[in-house]
């Protein structure tokens, strides 16, 4: 599908690994020269830096000022911007509970997931406006509408990244801009299927043992004695709300894969 996103220039923050990657990999296949932001870059991002017209940037989006040294990237290397792609971010499984969050956990919670996000739209929204029309898309989170208490940080956050979207959407709109959110379920990346992913720290918490799952993926072996935990928002879910010019998309487990389509898909507009 041709998506007509030759000669655009966009931004990608997360973009070593992951959804990131996919969604870098995607927009340079349709064209598009591709900043793409991250904190330490992968073999991964490098070899298609090498193939096409990606443009790495080693930043910190966790900084006050990284976030616009990004964006300052793009535009004095191409001359303007057309889309950004919202995808930093991080989540950490909180098997002790509420109680168990102090104000630093919050705080990081907070500067990767929402401010990342608020300070590079403020970075590039000027930029976009110039050009008289422009798209943002961020990675919300299925937690934004269906919290849970093992990521209690992680769904406030993405509830707020939730809500800013839909407001700032409502300012730009009318002025060209469309904001969207793509909200994904458990995604198959080294973010919750790793040695180190959520999976496994949720299974080391629970005293059980992750094994493979078809496809590649894992899953939690109940402990001798132990019942199975029941799967909590395992329905195939999609929820599109539109109002405006923001769109919510929201993939649940059975199409967790399809993210990086539909981050294209509203990068050109088209229905998700």
């Amino acid at each position: 599908m041709d998506l007509h996103l030759a000669g655009k220039v966009a931004v990608v923050t997360g973009a070593s690994k992951g959804i990131g990657l996919a969604v870098t990999r995607s927009l340079a296949g349709e064209g598009a020269s591709v900043v793409a932001g991250a904190r330490d870059m992968t073999g991964e991002l490098s070899q298609i830096a090498d193939l096409s017209t990606v443009r790495p940037v080693g930043v910190d989006l966790s900084t006050v000022d990284g976030p616009a040294r990004l964006v300052g990237e793009a535009v004095s290397t191409y001359g303007g911007l057309d889309i950004l792609v919202n995808n930093v971010g991080a989540v950490r499984p909180r098997p002790g509970g509420f109680l168990s969050v102090t104000d630093d956990d919050w705080l990081s919670a907070m500067t990767i997931n929402f401010f990342a996000a608020v300070r590079t739209t403020r970075a590039a929204l000027p930029h976009l406006i110039e050009r008289g029309s422009g798209t943002i898309v961020t990675v919300c989170s299925i937690n934004a509408f269906l919290p849970d208490p093992l990521v209690v940080d992680y769904s406030a956050t993405k509830a707020a990244l939730a809500n800013f979207s839909k407001s700032l959407s409502k300012e730009v709109g009318p002025r060209g801009i469309r904001v969207n959110t793509v909200s994904p379920g458990p995604v198959a990346t080294a973010l919750w299927l790793g040695d180190q992913g959520v999976a496994a720290t949720l299974a080391q918490a629970s005293g059980r043992k992750p094994v493979h799952a078809p496809g590649g993926g894992r899953r939690s072996r109940p402990a001798a004695g132990q019942q199975p935990r029941r799967q909590c928002h395992r329905r195939r879910h999609r929820d599109r709300r539109r109002n405006g010019h923001h769109a919510v998309t929201t993939p649940g487990e059975g199409q967790a894969r399809s993210c990086p389509r539909l981050v294209q898909r509203h990068v050109r507009g088209a229905p998700a």
